[in-house]
C-alpha cells in the first residue's frame, strides 16, 4: 500500500518473533501483523539472519537459545516467508564506513552502524527495535519523530 512505511526488524525482534515462549512474543507479533495489515513491508538484513543464526544457535550457557542447525533453519524459514530479506551492496559498506567514523562507533556497536547504513540505502523509514539507545546517535544524520509501544517497543523513523 503507497504511503506505509517501511520497516527494518532490529535481530532482537526477529529472535522474539521465533521464540513463542518469550515474554515479549506476542507484543512483538501482535506490532507486526498491525503493520502487516496496514500495508507497510517489513524487512530484515543479510546482517540480522547472520545475528539471529549465531543467537540460535548458540548454547544456552553461552546466552544463546542453544538450537540445532536444522530448528534454526527452520525458524529462519518462517521468518523468510513473512519478512523482505534485503541484498547487500557496496553502498552500504560506504555509508557504514562514514557512520563509523563520524561518530566513533565500536565495539558491538558497528552491527547497527550497518543496520542504520541499510536503512539509509534502501530508503527504510522505520525500525522496530526493543534497543532504542543503540540507534539515535546513529540515526543522528536523518532522524525524525519515534513512536514508542508498550513493553519498550520502537518504531524510529530516521529522516
Amino acid at each position: 500500500m503507497a504511503g506505509e512505511p517501511n520497516y527494518l526488524l532490529d535481530t532482537n525482534i526477529l529472535l522474539r518473533l521465533s521464540k513463542r515462549d518469550d515474554p515479549r512474543h506476542l507484543l512483538v507479533q501482535t506490532a507486526l501483523d498491525t503493520l502487516t495489515e496496514k500495508g507497510a513491508e517489513i524487512c530484515c538484513t543479510p546482517q540480522n539472519v547472520s545475528e539471529f543464526w549465531n543467537v540460535c544457535t548458540r548454547p544456552k550457557d553461552r546466552n544463546g537459545f542453544g538450537l540445532s542447525i536444522l530448528e534454526t533453519d527452520q525458524s529462519l524459514q518462517a521468518i523468510e516467508r513473512t519478512v523482505t530479506v534485503l541484498p547487500d551492496n557496496e553502498q552500504i559498506y560506504r555509508i557504514w564506513r562514514t557512520l563509523v567514523v563520524r561518530h566513533g562507533v565500536s565495539g558491538v556497536q558497528v552491527h547497527d552502524a550497518r543496520l542504520a547504513a541499510a536503512m539509509h540505502v534502501h530508503g527504510i523509514s522505520h525500525i522496530l527495535t526493543f534497543n532504542q539507545p543503540d540507534f539515535y546517535a546513529l540515526h543522528q544524520p536523518y532522524r525524525g519523530a519515534s513512536a514508542k509501544c508498550s513493553g519498550g517497543l520502537m518504531a524510529d523513523r530516521p529522516k
